[in-house]
C-alpha cells in the first residue's frame, strides 16, 4: 500500500461515478455511451474478471505511470478473496541495466537542453535483456501465474491480456510527487526531466507498443484512481472505440495554473478545483495528452485519445489519414490571462527545424481565436516597423545576464483585442498574449515546442526562472512580419460565404502556413453540414448550448466553451440551437492542400 500522497496537483481526481449537472454548465468529465453492464468498477471485479476467463496465466501489461506495486498488491488481495493463489513476477526484472538504457536513450534527450530532445524511434522490446523475458516463469504450480508491468505482452506467451491505462494528466501529476519513474529506471528524477524523458522516448515506445497488441487486449483497466480501477472487457474496448469514430465526442479537458495564469476559467467552471491560485491553461483537445471516457450504469472508465487514433485513424481523419497516420492535426487550448499577466513573447520552430532538431513531422502553427477580453486588452504580435534585429538581440541577451527590464514595445507591434477577433501566428512569429485575454488557441497539435525569449523577469510556479531560448527564436524568427505587413497578413478579415433562413456562414482566413482553416457559424435555429472527409474540430463559443446531430441518428448536447470533435466518418451533421439567443460555433478542419505532404503509414 502506498505511504505517501501519490500525486501532487491541487486539482481533483476523476471521479469513477458520473454526477449530473445543471443544463447548460460546462463539464469538465464528459463521456460517451457504451451500454449497461459494460463497465465494471473495484478490484474484486477485476479479479473476478481474471478468474472467470478461465485462463491460468495472465499478463498485465500498461502504460508508464501505473502504480504497478500498489496495484498488485491490492488485486493479489481481492484474486485470494475468490479462493485463488496469484505468484507474480515483474518485468523490470528483465530490463536491461540502467547505465545500459542511459547510455540507449541519451541521444534523444538533448543534453543539457531544459526541454528538448529528440523523438525516439526506439520499441518498448529495447528496453529489455534479449530473450529474458520470455524466460521469465513465476515459481510454484498451483494459481494463477501473473506477469506484470508495462510490456509484459512482449513475454510471447499465451494467456489473458490485461491492459491498465493511465492518463497523461495523473502521470504528470504523479511524477510530481515522485511515485513513478521512467522506463528502465531505478527510482524517480526532477519533474521536468521525467516529463522530457516520458515526452520524447517513453511514450514514443509505449505507444508504438500499444499499436501493436489493441487486437489482443482482453480486458481493458483504468488505473487513475488506485482505490477504484474499472474494467471494460477488450470487445467492449474496441467496439466503444469504433462508435466514437463515427460520430460526436468531446474528450475529457484539463487544466493547469501557470506563472501568467487567470482567473476566467475559475470561475466559470464550478466543478474544478479552487485551490489553485490560477488556471493558465485548459487542455480541451491536445491529442496526445487526453483522453476519451465511457459511461455505462453511471460508471466512469477514461482511455488515451492516443488508441482512438489506433483503432479508426481512417474513420477520424477520411482522406487526410494518410498525410497524418495516427498523429490528431488539430489542437484546442484555452490561455487565460484575466487579471493574470501577460504571456512569455515567444515564438515557434519553422517546419524543417521542428523536424531536423525534434523529429517533429509538423510544426506548432497557431492562431489566437478571442473568446473573451476585457477593454483595453491586446495581443503581442510581429515586430513594430522599424525594428533591429541586431538590437533587438542585443537587449534580450543584457536582460538575460542583468535581469534588466525589456521594453517589449518598442520592438513588438500590438493588436487591440475584440471578441471573436482571430489573430494568425505562423511558425517564426513573435507573439504572446497580453493580460486580459481568454484565448481559444487553435493550433496544429504539437504544443511543447515554444521558443521565449523574454518572460517579464517572472520566476515559474516553483521560484525558479523559467527558461529562454533566445538562441533557437532567432534561428527561426521572420522579422519581415512587422508594422502594416502584421494587419494585412497576420490578422483575419472575416468574409460570409454561405447563408440561409436563419443562419450565416463565415469564413475566417488562415494564413498560408497553416493547413487548417476556421468557418463560424452564427444561427438562431440550426444549420447543417457535411464533413466532406475531414475531420471537424468545434467550440460554442457564443451561447449556453448547442444539440449536435450526427448522420446516424446520435445527438449530444454541447455547452458554452466546450469543444467537440465530429470525425470525417460522421458523413453529416446538424447543429441545432434550443435557446432564444442565436449561437456562434467555431469550426477547424484540414485544408485540401494538406494532402501533398505523405508520411509514412503508421508514422509515430
Amino acid at each position: 500500500m502506498m505511504s505517501a500522497p501519490f500525486r501532487k496537483t491541487t486539482q481533483h481526481l476523476a471521479p469513477a461515478r458520473h454526477t449530473p449537472l445543471p443544463e447548460g454548465t460546462y463539464d469538465i468529465y464528459p463521456a460517451y455511451p457504451v451500454g449497461s453492464g459494460t463497465l465494471r468498477i473495484g478490484y474484486d471485479e477485476l479479479a473476478r474478471s481474471i478468474v472467470t476467463s478461465g485462463q491460468t496465466r495472465v499478463l498485465l501489461d500498461g502504460y508508464a505511470g501505473a502504480l504497478w506495486d500498489d496495484l498488485r498488491h491490492r488485486l493479489d488481495g481481492a484474486l485470494r478473496r475468490l479462493g485463488t493463489t496469484p505468484r507474480w513476477q515483474s518485468v523490470e526484472q528483465a530490463w536491461k541495466p540502467e547505465e545500459v538504457v542511459d547510455a540507449m536513450i541519451a541521444p534523444y534527450l538533448g543534453g543539457s537542453d531544459p526541454i528538448f530532445g529528440t523523438r525516439s524511434p526506439l520499441v518498448l522490446h529495447e528496453f529489455f535483456v534479449s530473450d529474458r523475458l520470455k524466460d521469465m516463469q513465476p515459481g510454484g504450480k498451483a494459481g494463477i501465474e501473473i506477469l506484470y508491468g508495462s510490456g509484459a505482452a512482449l513475454a510471447g506467451r499465451q494467456g489473458l491480456l490485461v491492459y491498465c491505462d493511465v492518463p497523461k494528466n495523473e502521470i504528470q501529476f504523479r511524477s510530481r510527487a515522485g511515485s513513478i519513474r521512467n522506463l528502465g529506471a531505478s527510482s524517480p528524477s526532477d519533474t521536468k526531466s521525467m516529463y522530457k524523458r516520458y515526452y520524447f522516448v517513453d511514450w514514443p515506445a509505449l505507444n508504438r507498443h500499444r499499436i501493436d497488441i489493441l487486437p489482443r487486449i482482453d480486458l481493458f483497466v483504468d488505473t487513475q484512481r488506485p482505490d477504484e480501477p474499472v474494467t471494460m472487457s477488450g470487445d467492449h474496448f474496441r467496439k466503444g472505440l469504433n462508435s466514437l469514430a463515427t460520430t460526436v465526442f468531446r474528450v475529457r479537458p484539463w487544466f493547469e495554473p501557470g506563472p501568467w495564469g487567470g482567473q476566467w476559467i475559475k470561475r466559470r467552471i464550478p466543478q474544478l478545483s479552487g485551490e489553485a491560485q490560477n488556471l493558465a491553461w485548459s487542455f480541451e483537445l491536445i491529442s496526445p495528452e487526453n483522453g476519451v471516457a465511457f459511461e455505462s450504469d453511471g460508471i466512469l472508465c477514461e482511455a488515451s485519445f492516443d488508441f482512438l487514433m489506433f483503432s479508426n485513424h481512417r474513420n477520424i481523419l477520411g482522406s487526410f489519414a494518410q498525410r497524418f497516420g495516427y498523429e490528431f492535426p488539430i489542437r484546442y487550448d484555452f490561455l487565460d490571462t484575466f487579471d493574470g499577466g501577460n504571456l512569455s513573447l515567444q515564438c515557434h520552430p519553422r517546419p524543417e527545424y521542428a523536424n531536423r532538431h525534434f523529429g517533429e513531422t509538423f510544426t506548432q502553427d497557431e492562431t489566437y481565436y478571442i473568446l473573451d477580453c476585457k477593454p483595453g486588452a491586446r495581443v503581442y504580435l510581429g515586430f513594430r516597423d522599424k525594428v533591429k534585429p541586431s538590437e533587438f538581440r542585443t537587449t534580450l541577451d543584457r536582460s538575460f545576464r542583468t535581469g534588466s527590464p525589456v521594453d517589449v514595445e518598442s520592438f513588438v507591434n500590438t493588436e487591440a483585442a475584440q471578441k471573436h477577433d482571430l489573430f494568425l501566428i505562423p511558425n517564426g512569429t513573435i507573439h504572446c498574449s497580453g493580460v486580459n485575454n481568454l484565448v481559444l488557441e487553435i493550433s496544429s497539435t504539437p504544443y511543447i515546442f515554444t521558443f521565449k525569449m523574454y518572460d517579464w523577469l517572472r520566476m515559474d510556479l516553483d521560484g525558479e526562472p523559467r527558461p529562454l531560448n533566445i538562441e533557437r527564436a532567432f534561428e527561426n524568427l521572420y522579422f519581415d512580419r512587422r508594422g502594416e505587413k502584421v494587419r494585412r497578413e497576420l490578422v483575419s478579415r472575416p468574409s460570409v460565404i454561405g447563408q440561409g433562413p436563419g443562419w450565416t456562414k463565415v469564413h475566417l482566413p488562415t494564413h498560408p502556413h497553416h493547413f487548417y482553416d476556421v468557418h463560424r457559424f452564427e444561427f438562431s435555429t440550426a444549420v447543417g453540414e457535411r464533413t466532406e472527409d475531414s475531420c471537424h474540430v468545434m467550440s460554442l463559443v457564443e451561447g449556453e448550448s448547442v444539440t449536435v446531430e450526427t448522420g446516424s441518428g446520435f445527438r449530444q448536447r454541447f455547452n458554452y466553451a466546450e469543444t467537440f470533435v465530429i470525425p470525417a466518418a460522421a458523413g453529416s451533421y446538424r447543429l441545432i440551437n434550443h435557446g432564444p439567443r442565436p449561437l456562434k460555433v467555431v469550426k477547424t478542419f484540414l485544408k485540401p492542400e494538406a494532402h501533398p505532404f505523405a508520411i509514412p503509414e503508421g508514422a509515430r
